[in-house]
């Protein structure tokens, strides 16, 4: 590897980090230490202890935030960062050199192929705007095991490549296996084509990229070559419901400085978020293949999320991995309802809980243990909160009903009961502050350059609706964290979670729904509520905006996800975002596309495996497709297969499970048997 970025500044970072450790370290001393004077006074016992321990453990990922924010706010106002990349990007002209060659790999698991393709479309045309398409090709890389979704998405393909003037750009292909998902897939990719290319950039179902964006990407790899992987942040859009549009508001509008603040304290040692990032592939290939986990699943077996155990695994090797802060034209989509939000958390929770089991692996750099744990902590929190108000809750009607002891002990002097309300109100205040007050310097950001507001709608409809997103996340928060709670529990005890496709849809949840997933929820707020209404009411004024989160829980989930509460709040200014502003190309291009989407062939849901027989265009789409079983074929299989056909010519389609149809399917001769020797191909 030659010299790259940050190599002349090691002593910078490290400077920084300890800077960093420092603030984070005795913020949390302080506040601890305050906390434990305040419990001391009436003396100790089991609960006060358990409450203790478990706010230390809490109050260190959120004021490893709030510096986060705060320093990031702190460069922001400077003006740059010499150790960004994107920032010497800028000062530096694009080269004249032909730039290397490098794969979009699209990565989908039985998604709905009119969204996959129009994102692929937005994406080639507006790379195709550039100039530059020529070093870059698109790989769709299919593990669609639905025989109907993966027909469709042959004659999508198919379809995209009679719309564009370079179709020998566009690639596909559908996996006979799916082993190990997502990482799998990228592996069969390495190993097939690895070898053409540099780079690869990684996208999600539904990511969406400018063409300047991936250009960009480029250009910082060839500047850096001692650099592995550099992540774009993605931004989310194109959401419609209320609770989409206050994840994107919130993402959009406080994301700026806590990226800034990660880029300033982890430098190289950056993380991976799995999608919208550029990879170096050889380096990829020789030092990012995971171990599969000793023990059965949810905690052992093949790791779920990947990207930040690759990320940390380049690192060891000696590779750098940056954030791209500074790059925009970067997208995804997001769940469109709390309950939605709640199924992609359980998945995303057992593969974070697994990388406690790489914690402490031989080699990784401190930064990555710390992304680790900051991503086990992301969901251990939820349940290690509500065990915390739950012991707190405990503490206080124990001091309220148990009557005092005034003489301990043989002592003749009485042990008074000390009033410490004022240590709790300003312990109370000086938590939300850490809470809050990077979104306060969000605000700040943006408030004080009337162009950067007017992207959110101007300096007063951005206050308005960051102190609406502040109120209804709070609301929704303690539910969240509930949900959160349950998935940690269940894994723990050994319930895997099923990898399904994610619903990227504007979808609505009915109140029916809503009452099935949060009537336990309410019953807690409930039965919480009346609990300390009768014996410490002042108790439950400090815990009204979890209760009320808790009571309101069925309502709030089924009102959020509903596209006309979203569409009011867009109408009347509330949480924009910039790319409503003022659109981008490659956005528009998407519109565009997902407008034309249902005019297509094959949008509409039906039978792959009869659409195959019945018509010969999309009968000789699939052949071009599919390739044959490699080797001889077993004799037992052979029968198999003649039994499947067997069936279908009895009862059709209604007759096979899908995954017999799509046996079917993957063997040229029995589609062609099917049809009849003097059938067309």
């Amino acid at each position: 590897m030659g010299a790259g970025a940050g190599d002349s500044n090691r002593g910078w970072i490290r400077e920084r980090r300890a800077a960093f450790a420092a603030l984070v370290l005795t913020t949390v001393g302080v506040i601890s230490w305050r906390t434990f004077l305040m419990l001391e006074v009436n003396g100790w016992n089991t609960t006060k202890a358990a409450a203790f321990g478990l706010f230390v453990l809490l109050l260190t990922p959120i004021a490893l935030s709030f510096w986060t924010a705060t320093l990031g706010f702190l460069v922001k106002m400077r003006g740059d960062d010499m150790l960004d990349l994107t920032q010497r990007l800028q000062k530096v002209p694009p080269a004249q050199a032909e730039l290397p060659r490098t794969a979009v790999v699209v990565p989908v698991y039985n998604e709905d192929p009119g969204r996959v393709f129009a994102g692929v479309k937005a994406t080639y045309r507006s790379l195709e705007r550039t100039g530059l398409l020529r070093p870059f090709d698109i790989f769709i890389l299919s593990d669609s095991t639905d025989p109907d979704v993966w027909v469709r998405e042959e004659m999508a393909f198919a379809d995209l490549r009679q719309q564009t003037a370079d179709p020998e750009r566009l690639f596909y292909r559908n996996r006979r296996l799916n082993v190990d998902r997502k990482t799998g897939n990228l592996a069969d990719f390495c190993a097939r084509w690895g070898d053409r290319y540099t780079y690869m950039i990684v996208f999600d179902a539904d990511s969406i990229m400018s063409g300047e964006s991936l250009l960009r990407l480029v250009r910082l790899m060839e500047m850096h070559p001692s650099v592995g992987l550099i992540q774009a942040p993605p931004l989310p859009v194109n959401r419609r419901t209320l609770f989409g549009r206050l994840f994107q508001f919130a993402s959009h509008a406080y994301s700026v400085i806590f990226i800034t603040g990660l880029n300033f304290w982890q430098g190289g040692a950056g993380n991976y978020w799995g999608h919208n990032a550029i990879i170096r592939i050889r380096p990829f290939v020789e030092h990012c293949r995971l171990p599969t986990l000793p023990g059965k699943p949810p905690l052992g077996g093949s790791i779920l999320s990947h990207d930040f155990i690759e990320a940390a695994f380049l690192r060891r090797a000696g590779w750098k991995v940056y954030l791209a802060s500074e790059i925009r034209g970067s997208y995804e989509e997001v769940p469109s309802s709390l309950i939605g939000f709640a199924a992609r958390d359980r998945r995303w929770c057992q593969g974070n809980l697994q990388h406690s089991r790489l914690l402490f692996s031989r080699g990784l750099h401190l930064v990555n243990r710390v992304h680790l744990c900051m991503g086990i902590m992301g969901y251990v929190a939820s349940p290690l909160w509500l065990l915390l108000m739950a012991l707190t809750t405990a503490g206080v009607l124990r001091e309220r009903l148990l009557p005092h002891d005034y003489f301990k002990g043989r002592s003749p002097f009485p042990n008074w009961q000390i009033s410490v309300n004022h240590q709790a109100i300003l312990l109370f205040v000086t938590v939300m502050m850490l809470l809050l007050l990077p979104k306060i310097l969000s605000v700040a950001f943006y408030v004080r350059d009337r162009s950067r507001a007017a992207r959110f709608g101007g300096r007063f409809r951005l206050a308005l609706s960051v102190l609406g997103e502040v109120f209804l996340s709070t609301l929704l928060a303690p539910n969240l964290a509930l949900l959160q709670a349950r998935f940690v529990v269940g894994i723990l005890m050994g319930r895997n979670v099923k990898w399904d496709a994610q619903d990227r849809g504007d979808t609505d949840t009915s109140f029916r729904e809503a009452l099935r997933r949060h009537w336990q929820a309410t019953l807690l707020g409930v039965a919480w509520a009346a609990l300390l209404a009768f014996t410490v009411p002042t108790l439950l004024a400090w815990f009204s905006p979890v209760i009320a989160g808790l009571v309101l829980a069925i309502p709030l989930s089924a009102w959020t996800s509903k596209t006309r509460a979203g569409q009011f709040a867009r109408r009347h200014g509330l949480f924009l975002i910039p790319e409503e502003v003022i659109p981008s190309d490659v956005l528009r291009f998407f519109e565009e596309e997902m407008r034309q989407v249902s005019e297509r062939a094959w949008s509409a849901e039906r039978d792959g495996l009869a659409w195959v027989l019945e018509d010969p265009t999309v009968r000789a789409a699939h052949l071009s497709l599919v390739s044959p079983p490699p080797g001889p074929k077993d004799e037992l299989f052979e029968h198999y297969l003649r039994g499947l056909m067997i069936r279908f010519r009895r009862g059709g389609s209604p007759a096979l499970s899908p995954a017999e149809r799509r046996e079917l399917l993957l063997d040229p001769e029995s589609v062609r048997h099917l049809r009849g020797p003097d059938s067309t191909p």
